[in-house]
Formats: C-alpha cells, structure tokens, sequence
C-alpha cells in the first residue's frame, strides 16, 4: 500500500503529525510529505506513504518549488513569530492605502532577498531557528534569495487586508506579510495562511484528514484517494520495459535502450517500476519501486 494522500491540513496541526496520522491509516510506518506548512496554515500537504517517499525528491526538483497562496494580515500589531498566534511586540494605528499597498505588491514582484522568520525551522549553528527563538535568544538570520511570480492585493474584508502569490522554493508568507507593511511604512502579522498548489499538487484534488479518519472508522474504503506512486512525475518522458529487462533493471543492470539522454520514468505492463536516467543510449537504474 504506498501512494500520495492530498491533505487539505486544518490549522493547529503539524505537518510531520499529519503524515505520521495518515500512514497510520493506511498501516504503513514509512511516511514523509513535501514542503512544510506553518501550524496555524492551512491547505494542500502533499504527503507520500510507503514506495511514494522514494519519489519526494524528483517531484520537488521536477517543480522548482513553485506554490501557491492565500494570505491575510492585519495592520498596526506585530508579533514575534509573524503570526496572530505570537506574543505581541509591537502596535500602532498606522493602516496604509490601498495605492500604498498595491505599490507595495508590485515592488515585491521578482527576486528579492527576504529574511526568514527567527520563528523557523532554518539552521542556526546546527541548531533549528525556533528553538533558539523559545529559549528568549536573539540572533540575526542572513537574507535568502526567492522569487515572487505574482502578487495581488484582493483588498479588505472588513476584519483583515487580503492577498495572493505565487512564489518559488523558500519563500516565507509570514517575512512576505511584514515586508508589505515595511514598504508601507507600517507593522503587520499575518491572520491567515492558505496553501492552494504546491510542486503539481491542487487544492482542488486535496482531502481532509478529519474525513479520511472518519470514513475509517465507518468502514469506509480510504484507498480510492490513495494516489498512485507516479503521481506527480508526468512531465518525465516513459520508457516501457519487457519482464526480462525490468528484472535486470531491478537488479541494478545497465540496458540499451533507443531514447534520448535524460530522466525516464520506467514502467513494466503499466506498473511503475522507477527511475532511471539515459545516458550514452543506456538505461541506468536511479530510484526502483
């Protein structure tokens, strides 16, 4: 039993403790999930259990790491982590224009150097950020480089100012939120965080966890949103194999294939078998099923 659950993750929970739940479910030990969420976040967890796990890192690399996100904020309050659910460090009653704050947007588009939350899970000295956070110890974390392909402003719901991006690998919403309010010359923490696409996984495909957990417990067959080990990796070119070649490739053999140099996901009479690579017109063993 191995594959890829969507989870649409509810707020308050942890991303590594919604993987371990939903390989439990399944009855496999061997769970892990692509790009984490913030506890309070909400949204897509692509999340692999068995077999799936080996293909984690082609389905990053194959992305680039381009996700998606709805975001609110609110103006005049900051807090130590970014979000509503930190301590409270600063306030004002300093609230932007919307000319302000879709200059602000636009300023945001592109690559820019941003600097994560101390409230992370970024390496400080073989120590995690947070946990140097918590124990009331104040450092300063280097500016990363990220990419931001687009930034709305949606404009204000009465309660929170709201937004959406779409942004590359090791973008933080949270750093993003704060530096919208710097640009406009004010404080912001962010109220809400919704993660809707990541590395080829849709919200629209995603599932709850509280209703796979309830379904089980009825009787009901958690396996039809179970999706299958290859899901993912379409844009890698197929490369079909006889019994005879899949064993030998299984085995770690090396087999003349006709293609062109590159990854290839390799099959045998529909199943999925791996990854391999091409090179030179032989099909090299990466990653078997």
């Amino acid at each position: 039993m191995s594959g890829w659950i969507i989870l649409d993750k509810s707020s308050g929970m942890f991303s590594r403790s919604a993987s371990s739940r939903v390989a439990r479910l399944f009855g496999i030990k061997k769970s892990g999930h692509i790009g984490t969420l913030d506890p309070m976040a909400t949204g897509v967890l692509p999340i692999a259990v068995g077999d799936a796990t080996k293909m984690i890192h082609f389905v990053e690399n194959m992305h680039d790491g381009v996700k998606e996100y709805l975001f609110s904020l609110q103006f005049g309050l900051e807090t130590d982590t970014l979000d509503i659910t930190g301590k409270k460090i600063a306030q004002n009653e300093i609230i932007p224009s919307d000319d302000d704050i879709i200059r602000a947007t636009r300023e945001l588009v592109g690559d820019i150097d941003q600097i994560p939350p101390m409230f992370s899970a970024i390496h400080i000295n073989g120590q995690r950020a947070y946990k140097i956070a918590r124990n009331g110890q104040n450092t300063d974390l280097p500016p990363r480089r990220v990419h931001i392909y687009e930034l709305k402003y949606n404009g204000f719901n009465g309660a929170s100012w709201e937004f959406s991006v779409r942004c590359g690998a090791g973008t933080y919403v949270r750093s993003l939120a704060r530096d919208i309010a710097k640009k406009c010359g004010a404080i912001a923490t962010v109220d809400m965080i919704r993660r809707t696409y990541t590395n080829g996984f849709d919200i629209k495909n995603a599932v709850r966890l509280d209703f796979l957990e309830n379904l089980y417990n009825n009787g009901g067959d958690i396996r039809k949103y179970l999706m299958p080990v290859d899901f993912g990796l379409g844009d890698i070119p197929v490369l079909n194999l006889g019994d005879k070649d899949t064993k030998l490739y299984k085995n770690g053999g090396f087999i003349n294939v006709a293609m062109p140099d590159g990854m290839v996901r390799v099959y045998n009479n529909r199943e999925f078998v791996g990854i391999g690579v091409v090179k030179n017109k032989q099909l090299r063993p990466v990653r078997t099923i």
